[in-house]
C-alpha cells in the first residue's frame, strides 16, 4: 500500500509533514514524496528543502494521495501547470483516499476533482474565486471535511487532524490513538486566535487585506 505526498516549489512544509508524521507509521504502508521531477524542492519560505524521491513519470498510482498547500503564488503556478493537474487526475483515478491540507484543496479543485463536493481549505482560500470558483461548496467551520473518498483539511496545522482521521479509517481507532499519543498531540495554544471565528476582528480584517505573509 502506498501513500504519495506531492511536492512543488513553494509548498508549505507543515502541510506535508503533519500528514507524513501521522500516516507514515501505518503498518504495511510505504510513503513516497513525489514532484514533477525527482530531487530537491524548496518550501514557501525558501529556507527548507525536501527531497522528492520520485518524479511524476515514476509514480502513476497510489492508495492515498496527499496534496499540501502553499501561498497563492505557489498555488496559482500549479493551477497553470498542465503536467501537475494531469498527474493529480491520473493518480486520483485509483486512490482509496485523495486528501489535501490548507490550499492544497484548491489544486484538487483546479484538477476538477472536487466539483459539486464539500471541501475546506485555509480560511483565506475558501472564497473570492479560489475554492468556490471551481464549483466546490466551501466549508468554513470544520477542520476536516470528508466527502466520499475526498478528505480535505483546513489551514496548515489541520493536516495533523486529517492524518489522524485517516489513520483511524485505515487502521482502526486504537491505532490512530496510539499515533496521537506517540506524537503527544494535545494542543493547548497560548492564544485563541487559531480561527477567524475566535480571533479579534481587527486581526482577521488585517489578514484579509494583507493576505498571506509569503504571497
Amino acid at each position: 500500500m502506498k501513500i504519495a505526498i506531492v511536492l512543488y516549489p513553494g509548498f508549505t512544509a507543515l502541510d506535508a509533514v503533519g500528514p507524513y508524521e501521522t500516516l507514515n507509521a501505518l503498518p504495511g504502508w510505504d510513503t513516497v514524496f513525489v514532484a514533477e521531477h525527482a530531487g530537491p524542492v524548496t518550501n514557501d519560505q525558501g529556507h527548507l528543502t525536501f527531497t522528492a524521491q520520485a518524479g511524476f513519470d515514476e509514480v502513476k498510482d497510489a492508495d492515498v494521495l496527499v496534496v499540501p498547500g502553499g501561498p497563492p503564488a505557489a498555488i496559482d503556478a500549479q493551477t497553470r501547470n498542465p503536467n501537475f493537474l494531469m498527474w493529480l487526475q491520473q493518480v486520483d483515478a485509483a486512490t482509496t483516499f485523495t486528501t489535501s491540507v490548507c490550499m492544497g484543496s484548491v489544486l484538487l479543485a483546479a484538477a476538477g476533482l472536487l466539483k459539486g463536493r464539500r471541501a475546506t481549505s485555509h480560511w483565506l482560500g475558501l472564497h473570492q474565486g479560489r475554492l468556490d470558483g471551481y464549483g466546490v461548496t466551501p466549508v468554513d467551520d470544520e477542520r476536516v471535511v470528508t466527502d466520499g473518498k475526498y478528505v480535505t483539511a483546513a489551514g496548515v496545522s489541520a493536516g495533523i487532524d486529517m492524518g489522524l482521521t485517516l489513520a483511524g479509517r485505515l487502521a482502526g481507532d486504537d491505532f490512530a490513538q496510539i499515533v496521537q499519543l506517540m506524537i503527544e498531540y494535545a494542543p493547548e495554544p497560548p492564544y485563541s486566535t487559531g480561527s477567524p471565528h475566535t480571533a479579534p476582528a481587527s486581526l482577521v480584517d488585517a489578514m484579509r487585506t494583507q493576505g498571506f505573509p509569503h504571497s
